[in-house]
């Protein structure tokens, strides 16, 4: 009665109904928020889609190039080999040794197109090389070699014929101590890799929201909570690198312990890890790549590495 009096009655109904409409804006807003959420989803599994569907259509264009001449006999590589570390050296160290007369051997880097070279060589199995692209070509002009090596980090294309194969060691193992990092949403591990052995420098493990489950969160503030997460972790891990790395670049007059791993200094830094946070990491590295590694932090890193550096021969 007193409130009906003093006109507060109408006050607080008018209040109830703008806290239910609040209410409802805020259930619809989040509804939109997951809808947008579901949306972007379904965006990147169709993008994967149609990347792989070009990747299939490209393999059938090739075998359809293949196959239009008087032979239809598929080409196909002789063998195959990933190797690294002992096995690595070995190989290189013959490629090197092979010495033959004047333009006898043939050395092309080749990142799109077939040098005229190449085909005019191999013949209807240069579509072996389109196939191993991005790739060093390694031939003599008596057919004893042909083969095609994926070097982890490629120089720009070239074309050269000699009295040997034009091999740098830098194409495919570090010559010096090199800054080597592995990034996920989760986990960041620095290392230094002398081409041989990998010594684990730092590392920063993170508490990230893996799946969402049923209650709780709603998926949109889930995902804003999680993208949160990884982002601390990202910064974190940009710390860690610069903070090291600037810190032996202003210490060229200092050496390292007995037992220490010899430091880089004004050394390239390689990032690897996953595809989805790698680009905020190049502007701090000469080279990043893609690489499948899980386990604790040192055990991810020597495994990133040596995906990385391991190479692959094709023998043509």
């Amino acid at each position: 009665m007193l409130d009906e009096l003093l006109g507060r009655a109408e006050l607080k109904a008018r209040i109830e109904e703008l806290e239910e409409e609040k209410r409802h804006l805020e259930r619809r807003a989040e509804a939109e928020e997951e809808r947008r959420s579901e949306a972007a989803r379904k965006r990147q599994e169709a993008e994967t889609t149609i990347n792989r569907l070009e990747d299939r259509i490209e393999g059938l264009e090739e075998r359809i190039e293949r196959l239009s001449g008087d032979d239809e006999t598929e080409v196909a590589f002789r063998g195959i080999e990933e190797f690294h570390g002992e096995r690595r050296e070995e190989i290189l160290s013959r490629l090197s040794s092979f010495e033959t007369g004047p333009e006898g051997a043939l050395t092309a880097m080749v990142h799109d197109d077939v040098p005229d070279a190449v085909s005019d060589a191999l013949g209807d199995r240069s579509a072996l090389v389109r196939r191993a692209a991005p790739c060093l070509v390694c031939l003599d002009d008596a057919g004893l070699v042909t083969v095609a090596l994926a070097p982890p980090t490629p120089p720009a294309a070239f074309v050269e014929w000699g009295t040997g194969f034009r091999l740098d060691r830098s194409w495919f193992t570090p010559v010096e101590p090199t800054w080597v990092a592995l990034v996920r949403s989760d986990l960041f591990a620095l290392g230094i890799y002398d081409g041989d052995a990998v010594t684990l420098v730092d590392e920063v493990e993170s508490d990230v929201m893996g799946a969402h489950s049923k209650g709780g969160f709603s998926q949109a503030r889930f995902e804003r909570r999680r993208d949160q997460q990884i982002d601390e972790h990202l910064d974190r891990a940009r710390s860690v690198i610069e903070t090291h790395v600037e810190a032996t670049a202003s210490e060229d007059d200092t050496e390292s312990g007995e037992g220490e791993p010899p430091v880089p200094r004004n050394a390239d830094v390689v990032v690897l890890g996953e595809e989805t946070v790698l680009g905020q990491f190049t502007d701090l590295a000469e080279r990043t790549a893609t690489v499948d590694a899980t386990g604790d932090p040192g055990d991810a890193l020597r495994s990133a590495v040596r995906e990385f550096w391991t190479v692959r021969l094709s023998l043509l």
